[in-house]
C-alpha cells in the first residue's frame, strides 16, 4: 500500500486531469458520486457503495470530479504485480450482504479489498493475512483489545507472523462501514 487517503468534495470539485503510472488505484465511494474520465476513453460515474479500479500500468491520465453536492471517497494506491502492465479502468456497483465481510476486488495477486456494513452490536471476523489494514469509513467500533474505541476516519494495521493466521473480531457500536485490505 503506497497511499491511503480520504476526500470530501463539493460538486464540481476534485482532481483535474493528471498522470499516474505503475500504480493500482482503488476508489471506494462512501457518499455522493465521483466522475472518472481517462485517456483510455473510459468515463464512469461511481456512486456510493461503488468501486473504481484504475490500473495505471505504463501510464494514463485521468480526472476525478465530485458529481454530487457532498462526495466522500476513500482511495488506496497499491504497487502493481509487475511494471508496465497495460492500463485499464473498471467500475462496479457493489451489492454487500449486511453483517458480513464481502470481498469487493482483487486488484493484485497479493491484495484483497473487502467491505463490511454492520448494524449496532453486530460483529465480523477479519481473516488472517500477513498485513491487514482496517479503516472505519462510517460509524464506530466497540472497545476491544485496541487501545481506544475507533470512530469514522480511524484506521489500524494488524501485522506480525503470529497474527498472519489468526482472525480478529470487531464489533460495531453503531451502524458501521469497514474497509478492509488483506495484503501479502
Amino acid at each position: 500500500m503506497v497511499c491511503h487517503d480520504e476526500h470530501l468534495l463539493g460538486a464540481g470539485r476534485g482532481f483535474e486531469t493528471h498522470r499516474h503510472e505503475q500504480l493500482e488505484i482503488v476508489t471506494w465511494v462512501v457518499t455522493g458520486a465521483v466522475e472518472h474520465v481517462d485517456s483510455l476513453g473510459s468515463r464512469a460515474t461511481v456512486g456510493a457503495g461503488g468501486v473504481g479500479h484504475l490500473r495505471a500500468g505504463a501510464g494514463v491520465t485521468h480526472s476525478e470530479i465530485a458529481a454530487a453536492p457532498q462526495t466522500r471517497f476513500v482511495q488506496v494506491w497499491l504497487t502493481p504485480d509487475e511494471p508496465g502492465l497495460t492500463p485499464a479502468y473498471s467500475s462496479t456497483d457493489v451489492a454487500l450482504e449486511p453483517g458480513r465481510l464481502c470481498e469487493v476486488l482483487r486488484p493484485t495477486a497479493t491484495a484483497v479489498f473487502s467491505v463490511a456494513r454492520l448494524a449496532a452490536g453486530e460483529s465480523v471476523a477479519i481473516p488472517g493475512a500477513p498485513l491487514r489494514h482496517v479503516y472505519v469509513a462510517a460509524g464506530a467500533l466497540l472497545r476491544s483489545s485496541l487501545a481506544e474505541p475507533l470512530t469514522q476516519g480511524d484506521a489500524f494495521v494488524i501485522s506480525g507472523e503470529e497474527d498472519a493466521t489468526s482472525e480478529v473480531r470487531l464489533t460495531a457500536a453503531v451502524a458501521t462501514e469497514l474497509l478492509v485490505w488483506q495484503l501479502g
